[in-house]
């Protein structure tokens, strides 16, 4: 089982970015997906999280500029980055509550990080 996150890269202020993260391999069942990001020297934060019903949830500081969605069938979550600023420049995580069998408990796994630089 993995989590496999891409569309990481450098983008000028004001400019958009799509990430996208496939969960694979034995996976019975998916509850919530997020997209997490830690810049040099800081901790790692929640940027967006949507459950499986589709509830999304959003750091503050990416409120109207981000949208989460996902793709229940492809097991795959994206976050559409909008209106980008040199303090989103970090290094983004993929995370997702895996289920691998019916009625089984639920484990974090992280995919590894991608890189988005925000810089003119």
């Amino acid at each position: 089982v993995q989590l496999q996150a891409s569309g990481g890269g450098l983008v000028q202020p004001g400019g958009s970015l799509r990430l996208s993260c496939i969960a694979s391999g034995s996976i019975f069942n998916i509850n919530a997906m997020g997209w997490y990001r830690q810049a040099p020297g800081k901790q790692r934060d929640l940027v967006a999280l949507i459950l499986s019903g589709g509830t999304t949830n959003y750091a503050d500081s990416v409120k109207g500029r981000f949208t989460i969605s996902r793709d229940n069938a492809k097991n795959t979550v994206y976050p559409q980055m909008d209106s980008l600023k040199p303090e989103d420049t970090a290094v983004y995580y993929c995370g997702a509550d895996l289920q691998m069998r019916y009625n089984g408990p639920y484990y974090p796994y992280w995919g590894q990080g991608t890189l988005v630089t925000v810089s003119s």
